[in-house]
């Protein structure tokens, strides 16, 4: 099968949906893969990497052209509406629900669509899903400490303790993780 990898156009998107080791196993097991030239810059993947492992490097119009099955981080934004075909199978986060144009976009396009989110072991775990929410459970604390500083119209306090300070009285939480930190 011949694999694509796109780099990403939406706006402060860095991420790259198949790493240089990706690309290696799915060449091993023979499938070609083809990676658009710079696509894994934003997540410090040069192209080299990709090369050394057996990928080619295209063009986006050629990894969008010859590709049978697309790897993308994010939905296809509207420039790339026109890429779609019926015999693609595309395979990235789709996010459907915030997007009645992109869901009708896919729709009338042919194309085979597998959202990432969508993805189920046999105990209905979302394997995709929960690297994500664990990031963002992490971030929540560096995330609330950043709004809490007094340029941003936080109270100015330090939310660490140190020997030089008393110890902060704050709590942050993240949605839709299990992360949460308390004084």
């Amino acid at each position: 099968m011949k694999v694509g990898v796109v780099k990403e156009i939406k706006p402060d998107e860095y991420r790259i949906a198949l790493t240089p080791a990706g690309a290696r196993e799915l060449v091993q097991r023979g499938h070609e893969v083809l990676v658009e030239a710079g696509a894994g810059e934003g997540s410090s993947f040069p192209d080299d990497a990709y090369l050394a492992v057996g990928a080619t490097l295209g063009s986006v119009e050629d990894v969008w052209g010859e590709s049978e099955l697309l790897l993308k981080v994010k939905e296809p934004l509207p420039d790339e509406y026109a890429r779609l075909r019926e015999d693609l199978v595309l395979f990235t986060y789709l996010h459907l629900a915030a997007s009645d144009e992109l869901t009708r976009a896919l729709a009338d396009s042919g194309a085979a669509c597998v959202a990432y989110e969508t993805v189920e072991t046999d105990n209905h775990a979302l394997p995709l899903l929960a690297p994500m929410s664990e990031i963002a459970g992490r971030l929540s604390a560096q995330a609330g400490a950043y709004f809490l500083e007094k340029p941003l119209g936080g109270r100015g306090s330090c939310s660490a303790a140190s020997r030089a300070s008393r110890r902060a009285r704050s709590s942050s939480s993240a949605v839709g993780s299990s992360a949460t930190t308390r004084p």
